[in-house]
C-alpha cells in the first residue's frame, strides 16, 4: 500500500478541519470519509464540502485533495440513548461522563474507515481525537486508539496506522497549530464555516465561530480560543 496517502475521519468540525490541513500538508493524497449517524448538531455534515471546497483552494496543498466519502450508520443511533443522538438535556451521566458520550462512536468510525481505506490503498488513518482538553470520552484516549490500530493491523492481515495530531495539545495549541498550518485564512475558515455545536446552533455568531455557548463542545472552543488570544496577545 502506498504511504504517500492517508484518510481523514472528517466531521465538518473544528477538530477535523485542523487534522484535515495537517494531513495536506504532509500526505500527497488526502481522502475524507464524514458518518450519517443520526446526530443532532447534523448540520456539520452541510459544512463539509463548503470546507473542502475552500481548503482545496488554499494553497499548493489544496491540490492534494481527493475523494470524499459519506457513510449512513443509522444503528448507532438505535442502539443510542444519548444526548447527542437525541433531544435531550445534556448533562452528566452517574459514570461521570456528559450524556454527549455515543458508546463506541469511534471505534466503529475507525473501523468503517480502515475498511474504506484498505479499498482505496491507503494504510494512514488521521483522527482529531484529544486526551489533553475533552470531555473525558474514553474512545479519545491515546492508548484506546492506538490498541484498535493494532487490532486493525492485525485484522487487516496489512498494517494500518492511525494519527491524532491534535493528540496531546489543548484547544488553545489547536488554534495555534491552525495559524501554524494556514496563517490567518484558516483560522478565518475555521470560525466562519466549522461546527462544533452539540445542539446544531449556527444562529449566534461568536468570536471563535457559531453555536449556543453553553454546551460541552462550545464551553471547549471558547475556552481554547481565549487562551489562545491571550497567548498571542
Amino acid at each position: 500500500m502506498a504511504d504517500t496517502s492517508a484518510l481523514v475521519l472528517f466531521s465538518g468540525g473544528q477538530d477535523s478541519t485542523v487534522c484535515l490541513a495537517w494531513a495536506l500538508a504532509r500526505y500527497e493524497r488526502v481522502e475524507t470519509i464524514g458518518f450519517k449517524y443520526g446526530q443532532r448538531h447534523s448540520v456539520e455534515l452541510g459544512q463539509r464540502g463548503i470546507i473542502r471546497e475552500k481548503l482545496a483552494r488554499l494553497g499548493e496543498t489544496g491540490k492534494r485533495l481527493g475523494a470524499d466519502t459519506v457513510l449512513d450508520l443509522p444503528a448507532l443511533q438505535s442502539i443510542s440513548d444519548t444526548a447527542l443522538t437525541r433531544e435531550t438535556e445534556i448533562t452528566f451521566a452517574a459514570t461521570g461522563l456528559p450524556t454527549t458520550f455515543v458508546p463506541g462512536r469511534n471505534l466503529l468510525f475507525l473501523t468503517y474507515a480502515a475498511a474504506l481505506a484498505y479499498r482505496r490503498g491507503i494504510n494512514t488513518l488521521v483522527g482529531g481525537m484529544c486526551e489533553t482538553d475533552f470531555s473525558g470520552y474514553p474512545d479519545c484516549r491515546n492508548e484506546t486508539i492506538q490498541t484498535l490500530a493494532q487490532a486493525i493491523g492485525l485484522g487487516l492481515a496489512s498494517p494500518m496506522s492511525i494519527e491524532t495530531p491534535l493528540m496531546f495539545i489543548d484547544k488553545a495549541g489547536t488554534w495555534a497549530l491552525a495559524q501554524t498550518l494556514g496563517g490567518d485564512n484558516l483560522v478565518q475558515l475555521i470560525i466562519e464555516d466549522t461546527h462544533t455545536c452539540y445542539v446544531g446552533d449556527r444562529s449566534n455568531r461568536h468570536a471563535w465561530g457559531y453555536g449556543c455557548g453553553i454546551c460541552p463542545a462550545c464551553e471547549l472552543r471558547a475556552k481554547g480560543w481565549t487562551e489562545w488570544q491571550r497567548q498571542t496577545n
